[in-house]
């Protein structure tokens, strides 16, 4: 019987507060201002904090819309980036390219010689720069023994080897590369040969004739297995041979031929 009377007693108090609070809700002629005023000043801090909580969760929102629109631009710049530097790379190699297919095609040496362009296509795999491969052979009418020159007339070999599609060419450092040579303004005659380790040797000067550094050596087209005046390189220091018989001289080649890519090789005569 208790229980059914404090049941009875919650439900008129629910109905009681719902009539009073739909009173104030309406407020008939003003009646209930009082009341409401009441009301707006208790609630005032929770609708503040859900206010606040409701603008931080869309300004939430929007961070972190913005964040994965900002990763998608950047992988979008990323790919454009990478795109570019390839075309770029490209580019560059094949003006590279075209700047010494150039080079070689405007040769003086045309004028002179018969010419047969060649591109390096292996090297010594040792790396000590002994001989590299071209692809161009005896169907194009290369022979053992013709001159290899690369960027105007500088001498960077001959031809050791011929095959059908390809040859082999001694590098004037190869230890058994001997090449008849002349050194200064007065043609002072020796030996260019090639040295492990040391580049190009000078030898059997005699030591009457006058070598100075700086001059520069070029083939002297005694024998007639080289075109007289192939540039070879420079002198970088002069000295006696271990006999005393003889001058030798340090000869610093004036193009790498680690990083060569194009070659002409000296076919004939005109």
């Amino acid at each position: 019987m208790f229980k059914s009377f404090s049941s009875r007693k919650i439900f008129r108090v629910i109905v009681v507060t719902i009539v009073f609070g739909f009173l104030i809700f309406w407020n008939p002629n003003n009646f209930f201002d009082f009341f409401r005023g009441i009301i707006f000043r208790v609630a005032y801090p929770f609708q503040k904090v859900l206010f606040i909580s409701s603008d931080g969760t869309k300004q939430l929102g929007v961070f972190l819309v913005s964040i994965g629109d900002l990763k998608t631009e950047n992988a979008k710049l990323s790919d454009e980036n990478l795109r570019l530097a390839a075309e770029n790379a490209m580019l560059r190699d094949m003006k590279k390219e075209n700047d010494l297919l150039r080079e070689q095609n405007s040769l003086f040496l045309r004028d002179r010689f018969e010419m047969q362009m060649a591109q390096v296509i292996g090297r010594d795999v040792h790396g000590v720069g002994n001989w590299i491969m071209i692809d161009k052979g005896k169907n194009d009418g290369i022979a053992e023994g013709m001159p290899v020159v690369v960027s105007g007339k500088n001498l960077i070999g001959y031809i050791k080897s011929t095959y059908a599609g390809t040859s082999q060419v001694m590098l004037l450092s190869n230890p058994e590369s001997s090449i008849n040579a002349q050194a200064g303004s007065n043609e002072a005659k020796g030996i260019v040969k090639g040295e492990h380790g040391l580049g190009l040797i000078l030898d059997d000067v005699l030591q009457t004739d006058r070598l100075n550094i700086g001059d520069e050596v070029t083939t002297s087209g005694i024998g007639g297995e080289m075109p007289r005046g192939l540039l070879i390189g420079k002198i970088k220091d002069v000295y006696a041979s271990p006999d005393h018989l003889f001058q030798q001289a340090t000869v610093s080649q004036l193009i790498s031929p680690v990083d060569l890519r194009f070659v002409s090789v000296i076919k004939s005569g005109k």
